[in-house]
């Protein structure tokens, strides 16, 4: 019997990419999954648009995926947040039907973000009987191979904390990402946009890009979910970092093939001006330095001014957002963590390993 991996999907006003893919989870060669959807308090009438395409009302139109009709109902299981406090465990009858023909649905009271939201399907898988947690974002289309790919190479790897399928961009030639990679002012897709050609090996990689990510659950369980105060951008790679300075590896698996439209991270930066994303956007970056990056990189007469700029940018937009004492209380914590690792033995190790200059 194949492992249990429980899929997570959040959902924000993006119902047409979010039936796509999951018409593309419903094909593939794996029958041990559970699919959660999470609603982050949509409001373009995502709930609704979901629920017709689980009926069979809204047939997918995609070119690349084939619709099938014959898995159609599919069975919903819905949830408010209140109403999962209470649950305690699934029905006997969630059990007899088939993965392909069944999903999970929780309704969030409000929009917690890219953090928050995947945190709460997170927290709900964590107490099912899955071994593993995959965080897929709504805009991918999965191969059919993709899970039996990722959970082959989560099996081959000891000591791993995170696993992630290679990205290509929708047309299958570029490609969306082979991993992060870490620089001294910022995180990046790792061959990003590079013509895609077939890689054999599986590689390791400093940590997965959460749209396409396993996990095993005993990982999580130790290190924790996101960190929420991320909200949105870099809340993955923060989660990177702490499964690093656990002793945990990641790797890249080759031949679990995701193609990613990347519609939300274009959406936020086609928004990047906007006072809002400039301050999740300088508040993020000064957390992630502050808590992992070498102190003579941050505060040496080299860098020193520039990361005043990046300090004076978070300052200024949370006064436009209002969102100033968030900030100073986001500060002050990332200081008070990065004092209690001053002594932590693979801090260093990992900086001079993983950050490029």
């Amino acid at each position: 019997m194949n492992p249990k991996v429980s899929i997570i999907i959040l959902n924000w006003n993006r119902w047409k990419d979010t039936i796509e893919c999951l018409e593309s989870i419903y094909h593939i060669n794996y029958s041990n999954y559970d699919v959660i959807l999470v609603d982050n308090s949509s409001t373009d009438n995502s709930i609704e648009k979901i629920k017709e395409y689980c009926k069979g009302k809204i047939k997918v139109q995609s070119k690349h995926i084939k619709y099938n009709h014959l898995n159609k109902p599919i069975k919903i299981f819905e949830y408010t947040q209140k109403e999962l406090k209470t649950l305690k465990n699934r029905t006997d009858e969630y059990y007899r039907i088939p993965s392909s023909k069944k999903i999970t649905l929780i309704k969030n009271k409000k929009n917690y973000g890219f953090a928050g939201g995947n945190n709460v399907g997170i927290r709900f898988a964590l107490n099912t009987d899955s071994q593993y947690i995959l965080l897929l974002n709504n805009d991918t289309i999965v191969d059919p191979d993709f899970l039996a790919e990722l959970i082959k190479t989560a099996q081959k790897y000891r000591n791993k904390g995170s696993i992630q399928s290679l990205l290509l961009k929708p047309d299958g030639k570029l490609i969306d990402s082979l991993g992060q990679e870490i620089y001294i002012w910022s995180a990046m897709d790792k061959g990003i946009n590079s013509t895609y050609n077939p890689l054999k090996k599986d590689r390791e990689i400093f940590g997965a890009c959460a749209a396409a990510a396993v996990y095993p659950k005993e990982i999580l369980k130790k290190i924790g979910l996101f960190d929420e105060n991320f909200f949105v951008i870099f809340e993955d790679v923060d989660l990177s970092w702490r499964i690093r300075l656990e002793g945990f590896k990641s790797v890249l698996a080759v031949n679990s093939i995701v193609y990613h439209k990347r519609g939300i991270s274009e959406s936020i930066n086609q928004h990047k001006t906007s006072d809002l994303m400039e301050y999740h956007y300088n508040k993020n970056l000064l957390s992630t330095m502050l808590k992992y990056y070498p102190l003579s990189h941050l505060f040496g007469s080299k860098n020193l001014n520039k990361t005043i700029f990046y300090l004076k940018k978070a300052i200024l937009y949370s006064l436009k957002v209002n969102k100033t004492l968030e900030l100073s209380r986001i500060i002050l914590s990332n200081i008070w963590l990065r004092i209690s690792m001053f002594n932590h033995p693979l801090l260093y190790e990992i900086q001079n390993e993983w950050i490029i200059q």
